[in-house]
């Protein structure tokens, strides 16, 4: 733990420095105070900050080709999309128009900027105050240092790009072009000082498991409320054409920092008084934020956390109760004995700890509840779309072992015969089946309540039951066929370098495979329901049975070769 103290007055030795009220930090608990004239001074401080961002940066493209290759693009692509974008809103000065697509495009860029943290807190080190806490820097040099980190990268050049596209387009005359470069800083100082203060904020959080669910809860939730948003604008685009940018742009104009753009339209159009009151909104609310960063930054660094607080210690008659009812759960009971259940509880233990593989489930529940419901807005919904969701749950039996990365090589100890394969496959399966056909019977039922197709409501459940039956089998063959490894090191990558061919393989391949197998049964759906409609009930027992004949070939086709392929799928899981 470190503290923060005042530094009192100067010794009488005079080897120490006076008395100031900037606090500083000390060293660890229970060492004074070190002398404010030892410490260098802010802008060493911010340059050192600066060198570290880039030493990290250059030190993440020496890993691997793939990481270098992939900061290589995402530069290209960051600079041709900001540099569109930037002409484009520039082209568009003198338009009606632009003032408000100018204010959305600020307000959606503050947006990304004050989520971001929930998504790079575990990437970039200097945005873990926590990191840093046991240095001795006052608050305000630690704030300085870590703003000047914040403006070095990829991100922040596309943002002063489009910033800079939307200030410069909306600007008319001497004045408004004035306040137009006022306002691109503003913009850029408010966005990265909210990403600090919430990062700060959220500092123990974001490090911790339940910051990394919380970040793969708000992708999901942002996900999803984009394509609402999405929804809302093309209904009222269809309704009103220009209509709704106009109606979102009075709304935003007076949120910070979407007002320093309100300020460059009201000077440019002469209205001086407007132009202050909007500049002056931005201005407060960021020295609201730094007042904000500021408080939380102090208590960070001054309060205990787990690393200096002991756990008390607890009675043996309570730690013999935790150790007794240690795996006799709810969960455990309820699966079946054998090896069955240990791998099904395994399984999904995995889904619920991993963030990987949570995040994995929950785009797929997600997406698979969604799909249907955005086709039913749009006015082209049947219930047979609930069939995606059936598809992205099935997709949850591909690359099976990649998730277990290195630790694969325990279960390999525990595969003696084909037969242990074949239970690993089929437990495997089984966990996704125990929630993916109670899923599918459900969005299927609703969808044909949404819809009122109760009459396709066999065939559509037949169809969907196929379908994930198909998936789950050739799930089990592709990843035995195909496996490829899940780095747990990397939040940003899910696939190692050189392997990106794999998922291709398996996961598109075994799409394609996927339809092409449920095509009879597709078929005999069609010409029920053309000519014998009355006769479409039979799909749903059929599909039924075809999907678990599909899942129970595919366990036996993939099993022997697992048995035999165990050091190749090892080595192609643990790859870095």
């Amino acid at each position: 733990m470190s503290t923060l103290t005042e530094p009192g007055p100067a010794p009488a030795n005079g080897n120490g420095a006076g008395g100031g009220s900037d606090p500083v930090t000390a060293g660890p608990a229970g060492a004074a105070a070190a002398p404010r004239g030892t410490y260098a001074d802010t802008a060493v401080i911010t340059a050192t900050f600066v060198r570290l961002k880039l030493s990290l940066i250059r030190n993440g493209l020496r890993q691997t080709t793939g990481r270098k290759a992939g900061f290589i693009s995402t530069a290209i692509t960051a600079a041709l999309f900001g540099g569109l974008g930037m002409l484009g809103l520039l082209a568009l000065s003198g338009n009606a128009h632009i003032a408000a697509l100018s204010t959305v495009v600020v307000a959606i860029t503050a947006l990304t900027w004050a989520f971001m943290p929930l998504f790079l807190g575990a990437s970039d080190e200097t945005l873990d105050p926590g990191r840093l806490v046991m240095l001795p820097l006052s608050p305000r040099s630690l704030m300085t240092a870590q703003l000047a980190a914040s403006v070095v990268g990829v991100g922040p050049v596309f943002t002063v790009m489009l910033v800079a596209g939307a200030a410069l387009g909306t600007a008319r005359g001497a004045g408004g072009y004035a306040l137009a470069v006022c306002a691109i800083a503003l913009i850029l100082l408010t966005c990265t000082v909210a990403s600090r203060a919430i990062a700060t904020a959220n500092a123990r959080l974001l490090t911790s498991r339940k910051g990394r669910d919380l970040a793969i809860l708000s992708g999901v939730v942002i996900a999803l409320g984009v394509q609402g948003i999405n929804l809302l604008v093309q209904k009222v685009a269809g309704d009103g054409g220009s209509a709704p940018l106009h109606t979102m742009a009075d709304i935003l104009r007076w949120l910070p920092p979407a007002t320093a753009i309100e300020a460059v339209r009201a000077a440019s159009a002469g209205s001086y008084g407007v132009a202050v009151a909007a500049l002056a909104g931005t201005v407060a609310a960021l020295s609201l934020l730094v007042w904000w960063w500021q408080r939380t930054l102090t208590r960070l660094m001054t309060s205990p956390d787990g690393s200096t607080i002991m756990a008390p210690e607890t009675g043996g008659k309570e730690r013999r109760g935790r150790a007794a009812g240690e795996g006799g759960g709810l969960l455990t009971r309820l699966l079946p004995a054998g090896r069955d259940g240990v791998v099904m509880e395994r399984a999904l233990r995995y889904a619920w700890r991993d963030p990987k593989a949570k995040m994995s489930w929950a785009v797929a529940v997600g997406m698979g509840v969604m799909f249907p419901f955005i086709w039913a807005a749009q006015g082209s919904a049947t219930v047979y779309h609930a069939c995606w969701g059936a598809a992205l749950l099935g997709l949850q039996m591909y690359n099976q072992f990649g998730m277990d990365y290195g630790a694969f090589w325990l279960i390999t100890q525990t595969i003696h015969t084909k037969r242990d394969a074949y239970l690993e496959l089929r437990g495997r399966l089984l966990a996704i089946a125990l929630i993916g056909v109670p899923f599918t019977c459900v969005v299927v039922l609703v969808s044909a309540a949404v819809l009122d197709e109760w009459a396709r409501l066999p065939d559509a459940m037949g169809l969907a039951l196929a379908l994930l039956g198909v998936l789950l089998g050739g799930g089990a063959v592709a990843s035995v066929r195909f496996p490829y490894s899940i780095p747990q090191d990397n939040a940003m990558r899910n696939v190692a370098a050189g392997q990106v061919s794999m998922v291709w393989y398996g996961v598109i391949g075994g799409m394609v495979a996927g339809a092409l197998l449920c095509g009879p049964l597709i078929g005999l759906t069609i010409w029920l329901n053309v000519s014998a409609a009355g006769w479409a009930w039979i799909v749903l027992p059929l599909g039924a049975g075809y999907g678990l004949a599909m899942a129970w070939a595919g366990l036996r086709w993939a099993a022997p070769r697992a048995a035999d392929r165990l050091p190749e799928i090892l080595a192609a899981v643990s790859k870095p």
